[in-house]
């Protein structure tokens, strides 16, 4: 993908609805072929999309995202277009929908544009991007390297500058993951609010809606439009953690930029971070896949030959599990859910990178590296808990990212945050 900043909200919001249109495919034709179908789902032609942007050019004339474009990944649905989940035969079993999506609609009545769908990891159940159905998403300035996922296609088509925005879910770092690794910005709700609910589920309990901006300035317009913001009176009290297993070069990157935020690294609290979360990551590899397998029991096994290999695999464990190991799982979420309850009464956020490593060479994109990042990601998925994701720039130019985990999406640390990177 071309390495492309993109526009912002207000230069997409100052042309008119054929300038749009045309911009915006222009935008999609400039990137490699092969990535174009690894990363986009469905596309409407340029009168199609002229009358979209024109829809909302009369009618939502001083909405927040008036005029500003979107992808949304291929979960959510848009009436009378199916919904595929990054597979070859959901659209098969699911009946095409006859509505819209809440944060679909949500975004039509802020005068955002729907650009199109976005691909995904099969089913949401990755963190790469990989997909062997449509292809792999690439990162848009390093061929070769993953966009991360499983919000792929979404991430890249932003980070490429196609647009400014884009919606994803994040169930175990699926927005995340793919912010750090291109380098934008990400946020991600909570599990089982109004815009995550009528998605198609990986696992209910841990799938939240989000989205993606390319700066800070953005991503506090598409959050006050979307959950709104909310300011404080003080300073907000947080501090940062640094988990063992992070790179060194991504280590002392996001000490750096946490040290905007918090003072350092508090040692202490590290510790106890490393006592609570030691089961995190098996607690929710068991407890996403019982999930997962709830909701793909009645094709698991009859379209087996239609699943990637991977992708079954990761449904078909949870039918092997033992008693001791649901046990312990269980166990874990509740110890992991008591220190978050502990940590606010004191705090009101925590800082973690979002990665260890930045983006993967395909040969990387293996089952220890994944429990590397889940390492990271898996505790605010067992909380439940809403992250904002900014990027953090690496001196090789890649990228990872910082967590900002807060306990409420109108946390004012969010707003504060944002304020600070310029937003």
């Amino acid at each position: 993908m071309a390495n492309d900043p993109g526009m912002t909200f207000r230069e997409w919001q100052r042309l008119a609805p054929a300038d749009g249109a045309r911009e915006m495919l222009r935008r999609v034709a400039a990137l490699p072929p092969g990535q174009v179908r690894a990363a986009i789902a469905t596309l409407p032609d340029e009168a199609e999309l002229t009358e979209r942007f024109a829809i909302q050019a009369r009618t939502a004339h001083s909405a927040p995202l008036r005029g500003v474009p979107y992808f949304a990944k291929d979960l959510f649905d848009v009436a009378g277009m199916p919904t595929k989940g990054g597979s070859i035969f959901l659209a098969e079993v699911r009946p095409i929908p006859a509505t819209d999506s809440a944060l679909v609609r949500a975004l039509r009545g802020a005068g955002a544009v729907l650009g199109g769908k976005a691909h995904l990891h099969e089913f949401a159940y990755g963190l790469t991007g990989e997909n062997r159905h449509f292809g792999d998403v690439e990162h848009p300035r390093f061929p070769g390297r993953t966009s991360g996922g499983s919000s792929s296609g979404s991430a890249a088509l932003v980070a490429a500058g196609v647009v400014p925005l884009a919606i994803g879910t994040d169930t175990g770092g699926s927005i995340r993951v793919p912010a750090a690794f291109c380098g934008i910005f990400g946020f991600r709700l909570t599990p089982r609010d109004a815009y995550i609910r009528d998605a198609f589920p990986l696992a209910p309990s841990f799938d939240t809606a989000g989205w993606f901006t390319a700066n800070a300035a953005d991503m506090r317009v598409a959050i006050g439009a979307l959950t709104g913001l909310r300011g404080s009176q003080r300073t907000p009290r947080g501090c940062y953690i640094e988990p063992p297993g992070v790179d060194p070069d991504v280590a002392a990157a996001c000490r750096t930029a946490a040290g905007v935020f918090a003072a350092h690294e508090d040692r202490a609290m590290a510790a106890e971070w490393s006592s609570a979360m030691g089961g995190a990551v098996e607690a929710y590899a068991v407890r996403q896949s019982i999930e997962a397998l709830a909701v793909h029991r009645a094709w698991l096994d009859p379209m087996r030959d239609r699943y990637s290999p991977e992708v079954w695999a990761r449904i078909d464990r949870a039918r092997h599990w033992t008693d001791a190991q649901r046990e312990a799982a269980a166990l874990n979420l509740v110890a992991v859910r008591l220190w978050w309850t502990n940590f606010f009464l004191a705090a009101d956020f925590l800082i973690l990178p979002a990665t260890p490593f930045p983006a993967l060479t395909k040969a990387d994109c293996t089952p220890d590296y994944r429990n590397r990042l889940l390492a990271l990601t898996s505790p605010a998925s067992l909380g439940g808990l809403p992250v904002l994701t900014v990027p953090v720039a690496l001196p090789s130019g890649l990228s990872t990212g910082l967590q900002i985990v807060v306990n409420h999406p109108q946390s004012p640390v969010i707003n504060w945050v944002l304020e600070k990177l310029g937003g």
